[in-house]
């Protein structure tokens, strides 16, 4: 009796697991497809207020409501943005720390002798969402009207003007050091930790110019708080398409663009990585948000994590150059 129950028992558990084992694969859900069921956190690795910012708020705000799910954002500058970039490279690979990034992130691996992670195998792309000019602006009462003014100011008095940099050895720095060269031309550079603290100082006539990302300053220049002299891509911009060029305005064949995206820890399961780029590829999509980005001064791209993979391969090699001819080092 007592055998015939123990067999009946295990029986029952065979039969059991032997049900588990085979609805497992057909009722789970993939990683992907529980994806988010917690926090997202997008660390921007500047302070707050300038265009990273805004781009990281726009995606988390929408990304929110298309995951039912929250997604904050962190400001975690410092080092010229290696500290919040250090952060996600440290970070879990499972697509909940996720780093706004751009340029910069090349940059620093050629700017810093040693960093607390390596650039070539910390981060995998998950979407470039968009592309935008340097705008080079000045405070209104500094007397120059024009990109062709700036340069007779700044030869009349090399060294004296006080140009504001959003990050020491960032996009704008390299952009303004390839100007410089090209131009013959030189000036005082106040480094900040972002474009947000950069632009404050400006607008408060504590230094005389900056060059950062359009989209950090369009407003500011639409009311006449600030006076946009050039942008440095080889296009206007839509945004403020009155604001000639740098090559159109006397710097012949000059040409940067900058870029800003979202990247995560190097190992995050190629799942994550295109649930996460086809979701912000979707919502960068929507009319509202294309349009409020674009009024910005962006330009939407919203490429693949493959093409921003590409994008930070080239860059790598391409910037060092630029940095090593250039001179430029981090005091």
């Amino acid at each position: 009796m007592l055998r015939r129950r123990l067999l009946h028992t295990l029986k029952l558990a065979l039969v059991a697991f032997a049900y588990a084992t085979c609805a497992t694969p057909a009722n789970a859900n993939t990683p992907s497809e529980s994806f988010p069921n917690k926090t997202v956190r997008i660390i921007v690795p500047v302070a707050a207020g300038g265009s990273a910012d805004k781009l990281a708020r726009t995606l988390a705000q929408k990304l929110s409501e298309r995951w039912h799910q929250s997604v904050v954002v962190e400001n975690v500058s410092g080092a010229s943005g290696t500290i919040g970039a250090g952060q996600v490279a440290r970070a879990a690979p499972d697509g909940y720390t996720l780093l706004l990034g751009g340029e910069g992130v090349t940059l620093n691996a050629s700017l810093f002798k040693r960093l607390p992670y390596d650039t070539r195998h910390a981060f995998r792309g998950v979407i470039k969402a968009v592309v935008s000019p340097q705008v080079l602006v000045v405070r209104p009462n500094l007397g120059v009207r024009t990109f062709g003014e700036y340069l007779a100011l700044t030869r009349s008095k090399p060294g004296e003007l006080a140009l504001g940099l959003p990050g020491n050895g960032g996009i704008a720095h390299v952009a303004h050091e390839m100007l410089s060269r090209q131009l013959g031309i030189e000036v005082n550079y106040i480094p900040y930790p972002g474009g947000g603290p950069a632009t404050l100082d400006l607008l408060g006539g504590h230094i005389d110019a900056t060059l950062i990302t359009l989209a950090a300053v369009t407003d500011y220049v639409r009311n006449g708080r600030l006076t946009a002299l050039a942008v440095t891509t080889p296009y206007r911009s839509k945004a403020l398409p009155q604001v000639p060029t740098m090559a159109e305005a006397g710097a012949p064949g000059f040409a940067v663009e900058s870029w800003q995206g979202l990247l995560a820890p190097a190992g995050t399961s190629t799942e994550i990585v295109e649930r996460i780029n086809r979701d912000a590829t979707t919502v960068l999509a929507q009319p509202a948000t294309r349009q409020q980005l674009e009024e910005a001064g962006f330009v939407v791209v919203a490429s693949s994590a493959q093409a921003l993979d590409d994008t930070l391969s080239k860059d790598l090699p391409r910037y060092a150059a630029v940095i090593a001819s250039a001179g430029i080092k981090l005091n």
